[in-house]
């Protein structure tokens, strides 16, 4: 016993001396740095969720000594001291932290000892804390940034609580292939669906509740199909089905995509029949991009007008940088499974430029999508922005919380305050999640990165991420159940025999995108 105190009594002075070697600084007496503290992630003026994890950060000035205060007006501060520049939050009192100031603002206050054995202090950062909380799940598909490094890919899920990642499914279970357009139902794990490209078979994993089931999308109408969107009664997925052609150029961004020809069709589970109808099948249009309104009564998506050709030399340029997509609508009844009247939503032209990835607000208040210059595919698009579209009175603007890089795969939040696309403001390569708050109005606030145990990790980290979705909560079925039913035999779909697409040429059969 004596052994164990005196242990744990040497432990206590070396915690001391490491952490506490110098007394705390008395910051209203010491003096102001000349110019705003630098710290990464850039984690200053923000509104963030009263759930989120530790905003864990590095001081980004030299010195011997560190101490941050963080407070707020209710429950005791926090305050970090010592050696390191890294700033790594407890957790425990972080989560009381917020849940004490939920709905005010706080401070970080940062001083350091300088060279000549001074603190000085700056001035403090201020963020705020909303009354809003975040679904506590993100999902998220991992993999290289480039072409060639595809191989190594995964669907993870995080939580936004804490700093607990854990794969869904990852592809060097099935046989290195390619695994995209995870998507959940209402944001929940019960229902859900991922595609798989190669490997043991290109299908579609349909996930109900603990058991998945492999379905082959192919029919005499279409390729396997991409792009999903639940219908919210959980009946029905739509998706599209595009003939993708992955290219290169020789400056700038290195890859480009022309889709030559897309349809959308419609995935009845209870039947395991897929068809589709002329207003989202249209021989003289391209549809892409699905996303129904939140009670079911309307399909929105994207289209434009197909091209004789993609090549123009008489302007010395490529035709396909004209393709830009409007944002449609029709109505749908589920009762009677019968589709309304096509509407133009948006034209491209009245902002300049082509609408994609287009997703409903909860409430049915906005429409956010991206607009780039030209085409569909706007992460391989540095123009590529979000805006935002009040549906109730037509009023569209470009959001507050865009960059000079590209902005792409957004979602919305179960209750609507937040939004989470991928970004690559950071080094104009990698994408990463960032997250913002949106208010009633539409008004979005300075957005900011996924934070990490280690806020150093996004300077490693050599992987993109892209196709965050939120879920409230973590997927439960097994890695390993999901790679045995890979290796399954698919289930094919049946196509509707009242659909006689007829006109469709054999070799205009449309087929699966595979650029990541």
């Amino acid at each position: 016993m004596k052994i164990k105190k005196s242990f744990f009594f040497i432990f206590s002075i070396c915690i001391s001396f490491w952490f506490g070697c110098s007394p705390s600084p008395d910051l209203e007496n010491t003096r102001f740095a000349t110019k705003p503290v630098r710290i990464q992630p850039d984690y200053s003026e923000l509104i963030i969720p009263p759930n989120i994890a530790p905003l864990n950060f590095r001081i980004k000035e030299a010195g011997s000594q560190y101490y941050v205060k963080i407070h707020g007006p209710l429950a005791p501060s926090i305050q970090i001291q010592g050696k390191s520049s890294v700033i790594r939050i407890p957790l425990n009192e972080w989560k009381k932290f917020l849940r004490a100031n939920k709905g005010n603002s706080y401070q970080v206050e940062i001083a350091l000892k300088d060279s000549t054995g001074n603190w000085i202090r700056f001035s403090p950062i201020t963020n705020q804390i909303a009354i809003d909380s975040i679904d506590s799940y993100l999902t998220y598909r991992r993999l290289g940034p480039l072409y060639t490094l595809w191989k190594k890919m995964g669907i993870y899920q995080r939580c936004l609580e804490n700093f607990h990642e854990s794969p869904i499914m990852i592809n060097q279970l099935t046989q290195n292939n390619c695994m995209n357009c995870h998507h959940f139902c209402n944001s929940t794990p019960e229902h859900w669906l991922i595609h798989l490209r190669g490997g043991p078979g290109t299908a579609m994993l349909l996930i109900d509740g603990n058991e998945a089931h492999k379905i082959d999308t192919k029919t005499a109408f279409n390729g396997p199909v991409a792009y999903p969107a639940w219908h919210p009664a959980g009946n029905l997925v739509i998706f599209s089905a595009n003939r993708l052609l992955l290219f290169f150029h020789s400056i700038g961004e290195p890859r480009d995509v022309l889709d030559r020809a897309s349809d959308l069709v419609v995935y009845n589970i209870s039947t395991n029949i897929l068809t589709t109808t002329s207003q989202i099948a249209s021989l003289e249009r391209m549809e892409n991009w699905p996303a129904w309104s939140p009670d079911g009564k309307y399909l929105y998506f994207s289209s434009a007008p197909k091209l004789e050709t993609f090549e123009d030399p008489s302007e010395q340029d490529l035709a396909y940088h004209k393709i830009k997509y409007d944002l449609m609508r029709v109505s749908y009844d589920e009762k009677s499974r019968t589709w309304g009247e096509l509407e133009l939503v948006l034209a491209g032209s009245e902002i300049g430029g082509s609408i994609n990835q287009c997703r409903i607000s909860p409430d049915g208040d906005f429409a956010l999508f991206t607009v780039s210059l030209y085409g569909n595919f706007p992460i391989y698009n540095s123009s590529a922005d979000l805006y935002l579209l009040k549906l109730s009175t037509g009023k569209v603007k470009k959001l507050e919380l865009n960059s000079e890089s590209t902005e792409s795969f957004h979602a919305w939040s179960s209750n609507g305050r937040w939004v989470v696309f991928s970004s690559k403001r950071v080094d104009h390569l990698f994408a990463r999640p960032h997250f913002a708050y949106v208010d009633e109005n539409g008004n979005s606030s300075k957005p900011f990165i996924l934070p990490q145990k280690n806020p150093k990790y996004y300077d490693t980290c050599l992987e993109t991420f892209n196709v965050p979705e939120f879920i409230r909560e973590p997927v439960q079925i097994s890695v390993k159940h999901l790679a045995k039913a890979a290796y399954q035999n698919a289930k094919p779909v049946e196509l509707d025999p009242k659909w006689i697409p007829v006109q469709k040429k054999k070799e205009e059969q449309i087929s699966s995108p595979q650029p990541q």
